[in-house]
């Protein structure tokens, strides 16, 4: 078994259902601290949701570049044990196939990282390129005490970032398929529109606040917010839940909830689609609040070195030419785009991620942690 997924199965092996860790980040600092590294602990959070993170360092020649491996150690609930075909925290093998929580998203991405580390510093020795590593228990979470607060931190001390990959699983056919080389921005609203309850045979005392808000919502989904660029599709604005009424038939409720989430491109911001959706409910005379919420920013690594390098070597370990892809949701390359001007994310195949019997093909690792490793080399010139 070679050490890429050896150390895999040690990470699948540990519990780490967000936001708990499992001693994975404890592990991980180990090795890296082997060869150099100075590991920090950022923990953050109450202690009833502590979250764990990690930011080491290693200094190459004066003046390098500083490329940062970004992932997350914290997994999804499992849902039904009774429905997984092995225990989802005991790394099983099945028909080439590597099982358990965590093994496409993303311990192996962990595991590959930290070995091509390993083995490039062992060859090169005294790198001009200073390497990092940000990891976080708190990606599946709510995202408020990992990378985010490590970013935070990192930008009150003015520390360089050059490059990041992050590790998601962003693969889909083979190993190599896809490289992220942004993300939409999301933006979710919370809005409540006020009405008059009312007895439902005297409407003409009450003010049904789903009758006025139809006219709206028809407005809303029909709206063009941007016709996005070559890198993002158009801005989309969806309803996730909407309620009102008392839970009685006779009943004409006097309050709509609905919950609605933009994905936004680059040709849009956050401020701009908030202004021109308050403006349709203003002409449509709604007496409405909302509670907006900022989920990230739209971000965009143009080609450059990072995108060359990366894709030069996913071309000269797997054969594959990689597409250049924004879609999909949010990752923590949002909170690190705000400091990182090239940021990209790669991984393996992610048809299984979050899924009961998740997996990662055994063939897939070592390949993986060589493409990694090969990105070191290119943005290193050794």
């Amino acid at each position: 078994m070679n050490d890429t997924l050896e150390l895999t199965e040690d990470l699948i092996g540990r519990a780490s259902v967000t936001p708990e860790d499992g001693g994975c980040l404890q592990l991980l600092g180990q090795r890296l601290a082997r060869i150099g590294f100075v590991c920090e602990r950022l923990d953050s959070g109450p202690a009833d949701f502590r979250v764990s993170n990690l930011w080491a360092r290693r200094a190459g020649t004066s003046g390098s570049h500083t490329l940062v491996f970004a992932g997350h150690t914290d997994v999804v609930p499992t849902g039904p044990l009774e429905n997984w075909t092995s225990a989802p925290f005991v790394p099983s093998h099945r028909g080439g196939q590597l099982y358990g929580r965590g093994a496409a998203d993303m311990k192996t991405s962990l595991a590959a990282m930290v070995v091509a580390t390993e083995e490039f510093l062992q060859q090169h020795p005294e790198p001009a390129l200073s390497i990092a590593f940000l990891l976080t228990s708190d990606e599946e979470g709510p995202s408020k005490d990992g990378t985010l607060v490590v970013v935070e931190q990192l930008a009150q001390r003015g520390e360089r970032l050059d490059y990041c990959i992050v590790g998601e699983p962003t693969s889909v056919e083979r190993l190599g398929d896809m490289i992220k080389n942004g993300r939409r921005g999301t933006l979710s609203g919370k809005l409540r529109i006020h009405g008059v309850q009312g007895h439902i045979a005297y409407p003409q005392l009450a003010r049904n606040p789903t009758h006025l808000f139809a006219p709206a919502l028809a407005e809303l989904c029909a709206t063009e917010w941007d016709r996005g660029n070559a890198h993002f599709p158009a801005t989309s604005w969806q309803v996730s839940n909407i309620h009102a009424g008392t839970g009685a038939g006779n009943v004409i409720p006097g309050q709509l909830v609905v919950d609605f989430n933009f994905r936004f491109s680059t040709e849009s911001t956050s401020d701009a689609l908030k202004a021109r959706l308050e403006a349709l409910l203003q002409r449509h005379g709604l007496q409405y609040s909302i509670d907006w919420t900022l989920g990230g920013e739209p971000f965009l690594t143009p080609a450059g070195a990072l995108v060359q390098a990366m894709s030069d070597s996913i071309a000269a370990h797997t054969g594959a030419k990689p597409q250049l892809s924004t879609t999909g949701g949010t990752s923590d390359g949002r909170f690190i785009a705000r400091i990182c001007p090239q940021v990209v994310e790669f991984g393996p195949i992610n048809a299984s991620i979050h899924k009961i019997d998740e997996h990662v093909a055994v063939a897939d690792i070592e390949p993986l942690k060589n493409i990694y490793k090969g990105v070191l080399e290119r943005l290193a010139g050794a």
